[in-house]
């Protein structure tokens, strides 16, 4: 039996759920659940996650929240948590327990390519794997050298249950860089590891903003994070659905 439970952070996420639930289940082999966390969504959300016979919580929204609601009510001993705009390959669970049979490995993430209905945004897909070196060579270099390497939703990062609670998980008032946070809190427990496999992920933040507005702000709310600035952030990082 899998030993993977799947957390999907989700708020008003209708659009893009039918595709998602559509490739969830063609995972070979299928996770131990899949456990969708709702921030009291306005939209069909919760209806097509009930639908798609996933397990369904609600709490009040905010991404750190959420996904610490998720994994702490996963019944997996590995949790992948997985935004509803991104695409994993049909192994995914089987990467997973692979990546994670290394002790080594506290924490890791799949390499995402940002797609859209016209077009793969090449360039931002290759700022997206850039920083995820250059991010903490620069902010953070000691951490860097301890293995330290900054994920984010995109990635669908993975990792232990119990090295999660143990850490402290999320930040529960974190809606942006909840993620970064977490990449440095695992590291006590060991490296964190980009996976040679891709996931594919909206680019509906680049459609939105256009691509230099959005490299600026990506790089901004990076950069603003690892200087400590962390009230409002999301104030920098307007939502997109």
């Amino acid at each position: 039996m899998s030993r993977v439970s799947i957390v999907i952070p989700m708020l008003n996420e209708a659009a893009a759920l039918p595709e998602l639930a559509k490739h969830l289940a063609r995972l070979d082999p299928a996770p131990l659940e899949i456990v969708a966390v709702d921030g009291r969504s306005e939209d069909g959300s919760i209806a097509l996650a009930d639908a798609a016979g996933w397990r369904v919580m609600v709490t009040d929204a905010g991404r750190g929240r959420q996904i610490n609601a998720g994994v702490g009510a996963a019944r997996g001993e590995l949790v992948v948590v997985l935004h509803a705009d991104t695409i994993p390959p049909t192994d995914m669970v089987a990467v997973i327990e692979q990546t994670l049979s290394d002790p080594k490995i506290a924490l890791a993430g799949f390499t995402p390519i940002i797609r859209g209905p016209e077009k793969t945004r090449w360039g931002t897909t290759a700022h997206n794997w850039l920083k995820t070196w250059y991010a903490p060579l620069l902010t953070r270099p000691h951490l860097f050298l301890r293995g330290v390497r900054l994920l984010f939703g995109d990635h669908a990062m993975f990792f232990r249950r119990a090295q999660f609670l143990e850490s402290g998980g999320c930040d529960p008032e974190a809606k942006v860089m909840e993620e970064a946070d977490l990449c440095v809190r695992l590291t006590r427990y060991g490296r964190v590891k980009l996976v040679r496999r891709t996931v594919v992920t909206s680019d509906r933040r680049i459609a939105e903003w256009g691509p230099l507005k959005a490299n600026w702000i990506y790089f901004k709310v990076g950069m603003l994070w690892a200087l400590g600035i962390r009230e409002r952030l999301e104030r920098h990082y307007p939502d997109v659905r």
